[in-house]
Parts: structure tokens; C-alpha cells; sequence
């Protein structure tokens, strides 16, 4: 599928692919050692992608993921000795991480560039999608949604991490962006967190994307961003910020705030009857 003549998928495809989700990490002296130092830093600072995910329920099944990024989820699913395995990314530069890190380990995967609006699949072709924060960068996220329900065999799950709206890291954004500029938390989102028009959701607006589905559960949880920690994230690396991180209230927010987390981790659940 083109993505050219999309003037707004393009932004997206150009700023991913001058560097993957996570590439900050990769800093070591040989490329295994590089690929180490990715994952270590992912699962520490997110290690709750692992629980949601559930990687051993791909064992014999027909799995996809959406936004393969730099390939580390990638590789655990390859662990899980699926059935069928098939990744998929806007950018060449994802798929070609993914592939030397799958290639590393001795493992395969069917990858491809494609467009998330577009996927190039029969209905019904897989057990599991996964996509850990990826459809929430594509211009018609609904649409994205809609073509994971297609291709979802019934009874099939989903499971997707997209932004949450009501967010710690949104509210650091907008008093820095938004606030005196009289602009909106989706303005903001849109202009500052990443790539040109990323969005954020409600867990209404998350179950109304869903809608399709038999079963869907979405929550929200802290992210790195919300709590200042790690490369990434609203940060300034001036002294005012290395201030703010040093005190930033991390047990009060995880105790008071826990529900205005950035990480909206919806399972969705195809009907049988589909």
C-alpha cells in the first residue's frame, strides 16, 4: 500500500524512521551487546509489557503485531514457537532492527512494510494482534482498530496499548505547550509527544473504538514518562529538569494518581460467532 499520497501518514512514516521507538537505548559496543542493552532497558522500565502481553499464549498460534519497532517484543514472540508469526511497521528502519535481531537469535517472522489502516491479510488469518503503542500514531486510529477486528479469527484477541487522554506525562505537556497558549490536552498530544498528530483516548472513547468486539477490558497505567524516568518522555536536560526528576513525588503518584497513567492497555475479544 502507498503511503505517499498521505500527506499526514508520510509525517508519521519520516519521523520513525530516523529512529525506531527505543533506539536511545541501543548503546553498546557490538550490535548484540546493543541489542541486549535495548531490551534490558524496555522490560526495566515497562515491565508490566510483559504480564499484558503475554507472550506464551502465541505457542501454536497464528500471531501479528502491529508496529514492530525495534523487534524486541518481536523476538519473545518468536520464542513462544507460534504457529505462524508475521510483524508488520510503517518504516523500513523497524523492519530491518527487527529482522537482524530475529536473525540474531536464529528466528523468523514473515515482516513486511504496511500500512495499519491497510493490513494486506484475509479476514480471519490470526489468533493474537498485538501493538504496543502504535495505532494511536496512525491518522484514523478507528480504522486501524477496525482492521485488527478483521483480521482477528472469532474468537481471537487483541491486545493494544494506546495513549491514555486523562494522563500525568499530558498534563506536563500541556502546562509547558498548551497552558498560555490557550491550546487543548489533544493539541498538545498532537504537536508534542512524538510523531506529528499522535493522539490520546479515553477508556470510554478507547470501548467505543472497540466496539466491535465481544469482550473488551482497557486500563490505564503509569508510564516511565509519568513518573520522569528513563531517555524519553517530556523532559528538558537543562539543570531545572535534573531538579524536578530529583524530587518528583514518584510514591504519591503511584498511590494518589495511579489511574492518570499515559499506557491505556485495552484486550479485546472477538466474538465466536464473527
Amino acid at each position: 500500500m502507498p503511503f505517499g499520497s498521505d500527506h499526514e501518514k508520510l509525517a508519521v512514516q519520516e519521523f520513525w524512521n530516523r529512529r525506531s521507538s527505543g533506539e536511545v537505548y541501543a548503546s553498546a559496543d557490538t550490535p548484540t551487546e546493543q541489542l541486549e542493552a535495548q531490551a534490558r532497558a524496555r522490560y526495566d522500565l515497562e515491565p508490566y509489557i510483559s504480564g499484558f502481553a503475554r507472550f506464551g499464549d502465541g505457542r501454536g498460534r497464528d500471531v501479528l503485531e502491529i508496529g514492530v519497532g525495534t523487534g524486541t517484543d518481536h523476538l519473545q514472540w518468536a520464542k513462544s514457537s507460534p504457529k505462524s508469526l508475521t510483524g508488520i511497521d510503517l518504516t523500513p528502519r523497524a523492519i530491518a532492527h527487527t529482522r537482524g535481531r530475529l536473525e540474531a537469535y536464529g528466528l523468523n517472522s514473515r515482516l513486511e512494510c504496511a500500512d495499519a489502516e491497510h493490513l494486506p491479510f484475509a479476514d480471519n488469518s490470526f489468533d493474537i494482534v498485538y501493538s504496543w503503542g502504535v495505532l494511536h500514531h496512525s491518522p484514523d486510529t478507528p480504522r486501524a482498530i477496525s482492521e485488527v477486528h478483521r483480521v482477528l479469527r472469532p474468537g481471537g484477541v487483541a491486545r493494544v496499548m494506546i495513549y491514555h487522554y486523562w494522563s500525568i506525562t499530558g498534563y506536563m505537556l500541556w502546562l509547558r505547550y498548551g497552558l498560555f497558549r490557550g491550546r487543548s490536552l489533544r493539541w498538545v498530544y498532537a504537536k508534542y509527544l512524538e510523531s506529528p498528530g499522535t493522539k490520546a483516548y479515553t477508556v470510554v472513547e478507547a470501548e467505543q473504538m472497540f466496539r466491535d468486539f465481544k469482550a473488551v477490558f482497557a486500563r490505564s497505567r503509569l508510564s516511565f514518562s509519568d513518573l520522569l524516568q528513563g531517555a524519553d518522555g517530556p523532559r528538558d536536560n537543562g539543570r531545572l529538569m535534573s531538579l524536578v526528576k530529583r524530587f518528583w513525588p514518584r510514591p504519591v503518584i503511584r498511590s494518589l494518581m495511579s489511574r492518570h497513567g499515559l499506557m491505556l492497555l485495552v484486550e479485546a475479544r472477538k466474538n465466536t460467532a464473527a
